[in-house]
């Protein structure tokens, strides 16, 4: 009896050490499970904000701290990153997509992709960069700082490019991100100061498997539409996925380069941040149907198909 008892208790924490040490591997495993089971993702997506709250609780929890003080002491660099990410990356973006001549050829499109250019990093990317093993504090403080301009940036520019016919909120965008970051840093942090940091590094494997689990609420929910939509219009999904790996390449190495001066982990840190542009939080800013219900999402070829829709039909009625 003893013995079964401690093998229902050890089974799990086995399980998640296993998990958490497959890191990039059972992501890309989550993403084809996405694809390939969409009554998963169907299932999920009504907790996609939760899952990012928790993926955000975590990524404060294992913050390090001498990092974390290094980059509050000398934040040149969080700064630098922040002005790319947050204006730099959409007046160029923007102002080439007007160059060429976008606007006139397809709004609707036009439209979709400004909206990614003003959109802030990722919130899971702290996640994301841990698994991948990248420097994930690094990411957390410019993801945070990024996201508290947002309410001030993202409706400057959506004027500039895109004029009266689409309106943010600024004090209902704030609300809401102020919401997600100051609840998750409370909470992470609590947490931190309660278990100590001993116990967190005994426990890395298995936070990391917590991690991925949670992981896959969002990534389900972010893919559960691809194949429907690959099946539907197969031309116009390639299509897509073509354009949104353009942008992401366009971004990581344009990052990359911009700071190479601070070390190769940091630039690709970084480019892998920028790149990662959280094109459901302005849909759901700008009053439209955020593809994750409401949640987050990355530039993925189905998160640019429901903006592109979505965009086409803001733009004709304004």
């Amino acid at each position: 009896m003893e013995f079964l008892s401690r093998l229902v208790l050890d089974a799990p924490t086995a399980v998640l050490s296993w998990l958490g040490r497959q890191g990039t591997r059972a992501v890309a495993a989550l993403i084809v499970i996405g694809i390939a089971m969409p009554s998963i993702g169907a299932l999920l997506k009504p907790f996609v904000t939760e899952a990012v709250f928790v993926l955000l609780c975590i990524a404060f929890l294992r913050v390090d701290a001498a990092a974390f003080r290094i980059y509050l002491g000398r934040p040149t660099i969080v700064l630098a990153a922040t002005a790319w990410t947050s204006l730099l990356i959409p007046t160029l973006f923007g102002a080439s997509y007007l160059a060429f001549g976008l606007k006139d050829q397809s709004p609707d499109l036009f439209l979709a992709l400004v909206l990614q250019a003003i959109a802030s990093p990722l919130m899971a990317a702290p996640a994301f960069a841990a698994l991948m093993g990248l420097d994930a504090t690094l990411v957390l403080c410019t993801m945070v700082t990024s996201t508290a301009l947002l309410p001030f940036t993202a409706p400057l520019f959506a004027y500039a490019f895109i004029g009266p016919a689409l309106t943010l909120s600024p004090s209902a965008l704030g609300l809401k991100l102020f919401a997600i970051l100051a609840g998750s840093a409370l909470v992470g942090f609590t947490v931190r100061r309660i278990a100590g940091l001993t116990a967190i590094e005994r426990q890395k494997d298995r936070i990391n498997g917590f991690n991925i689990l949670v992981l896959f609420v969002f990534v389900a929910a972010v893919m559960e539409s691809v194949a429907a939509r690959f099946l539907a219009t197969p031309m116009i999904t390639i299509g897509l996925a073509a354009l949104a790996f353009v942008v992401f390449f366009a971004v990581l190495c344009l990052t990359t380069l911009l700071f190479a001066s601070a070390g190769r982990e940091r630039a690709l840190t970084l480019g892998f941040m920028a790149s990662q542009r959280n094109v459901g939080l302005m849909l759901a800013a700008t009053g439209g149907p955020c593809p994750t219900s409401r949640g987050c999402i990355s530039p993925s070829p189905t998160s640019l198909s429901i903006c592109r829709r979505y965009c086409s039909n803001r733009w004709r009625a304004g």
